[in-house]
């Protein structure tokens, strides 16, 4: 009788956990270990979308989902025709895990708890024999005397398995690359993708708490400019149009250093002349009604309040006796209000870098490395990420279920 084939995955998190439970399923004569360096499983997957985990996005067009994502869509429109979130919401529900979808197309299970994600793909490890060492950093991967890798850990461990999946997710620095460098591949240098804007000693983070529906954020002296739900918080500035300017501008913002200035419309996206034509007749309307009293934009009133402050109306004057230069500043402040940021602050605990192994390197129908056969990546350690809503999450269930795929089926 042969010997068992063997998966080593490195990494026990999303990606990891999705290569090791398909593998192990899809080939049962199949060894699958997985190697974890901290003393916790699946930790994102515990804590996304504030612990209902955001498991993906209910965007079933692949050129438009792989749109979401600043780097790596080129890639994403290969590998998603193989798993994309329609396969994703199929593999949960045969496994009694029902996914729900909310009016921004953010997808959750319905119990609204991350736990179920994870109780699942645990039950998944055990149901298939998955082995899995925690407290464990892989030191050193080489290619073995036999074929196959050998694997040096922090705890003195040699593994020697035939197939190796890197799922570790990314780095915050290039050093820490290395031992994949030693291997052949490349490294696109890695920044911090998703995080929010600080603003030290702006009056606006007296607002703190404060959001808006709508609003459209320009990076000045870029082409960097998104749309959507913006937060005000004590250090700054955050909410989904805050985290998708740093996604697409990661890059750019961490060659200035984090130090730019942004332009806000608090209107979402009405043009400046087409307010200035309205004006009229919402001077008419409102003529003896006190203008403190009376936002005909649905802002929040804390926000108005502090729009009208800025541009030095008392709130006791009335919409007809407002001057033209006074009119004329708050129309700047309303559609245009300039703010400095100076430093970036993680997004909660989802820390998302860009950078990692260059998208040439790797396969995108199986995930294997083009440069040493046996390797295979799934996640974050690649050089693709999405913004917020899910998508990384697919990123990690699409890469996962081909890596897992590709093991299963080469070692049979």
């Amino acid at each position: 009788m042969s010997q068992k084939k063997q998966l080593v995955v490195i990494g026990g998190g999303a990606a990891g956990f999705f290569c090791a439970v398909n593998a192990a399923r899809m080939n049962p004569q199949l060894q699958v270990t997985i190697i974890e360096k901290s003393n916790k499983l699946l930790s994102k997957v515990r804590i996304s979308g504030g612990g209902r985990c955001n498991t993906t996005h209910a965007c079933f067009d692949i050129p438009e989902m792989a749109a979401k994502y600043p780097r790596g869509d080129k890639f994403l429109r290969k590998t998603l025709h193989w798993f994309n979130p329609q396969h994703t919401i199929d593999w949960f529900a045969e496994r009694s895990v029902q996914l729900k979808t909310e009016a921004d197309g953010r997808m959750f299970p319905n119990t609204d708890n991350s736990q179920t994600i994870i109780d699942c793909l645990l039950r998944e490890a055990t149901k298939y024999n998955v082995q899995i060492i925690m407290q464990s950093e892989v030191r050193s991967l080489e290619s073995g005397a036999n074929g196959g890798w050998t694997l040096h850990t922090s705890d003195s461990r040699l593994l020697t398995p035939d197939f190796v999946c890197i799922a570790c997710g990314g780095y915050p620095k290039s050093s820490m690359f290395q031992w994949l460098k030693d291997l052949g591949h490349t490294i696109e240098e890695p920044v911090p993708s998703l995080f929010t804007f600080n603003m030290p000693g702006n009056a606006i983070t007296a607002l703190m708490g404060v959001s808006v529906e709508k609003a459209t954020v320009k990076v000045m002296g870029t082409k960097l400019v998104q749309q959507g739900p913006l937060l005000i918080t004590h250090w700054g500035m955050s909410g989904p149009v805050i985290l998708r300017v740093s996604a697409w501008g990661a890059r750019q913002l961490s060659a200035m250093n984090y130090r730019f200035r942004i332009l806000v419309n608090w209107l979402g996206d009405q043009p400046e002349q087409e307010l200035r034509e309205n004006w009229t007749s919402l001077r008419e309307q409102f003529a003896t009604q006190k203008i403190g009293n009376k936002n005909p934009f649905g802002l929040p009133a804390r926000l108005w309040q502090y729009l009208l402050s800025i541009s030095h109306i008392d709130t006791e004057t009335r919409w007809a006796e407002l001057a033209a230069k006074s009119q004329q500043l708050l129309i700047k402040n309303l559609l245009s209000q300039e703010f400095d940021v100076n430093g970036k602050t993680t997004f909660k605990e989802e820390f998302v870098t860009c950078g990692g192994i260059k998208l040439s390197e790797i396969d995108p129908n199986t995930m294997q490395s083009r440069i040493q056969p046996g390797i295979f990546f799934a996640g974050e350690i690649m050089d693709v990420d999405g913004i917020t809503g899910g998508f990384n999450f697919q990123h990690a269930w699409t890469s996962g279920w081909l890596a897992g795929n590709s093991v299963a089926h080469s070692s049979i």
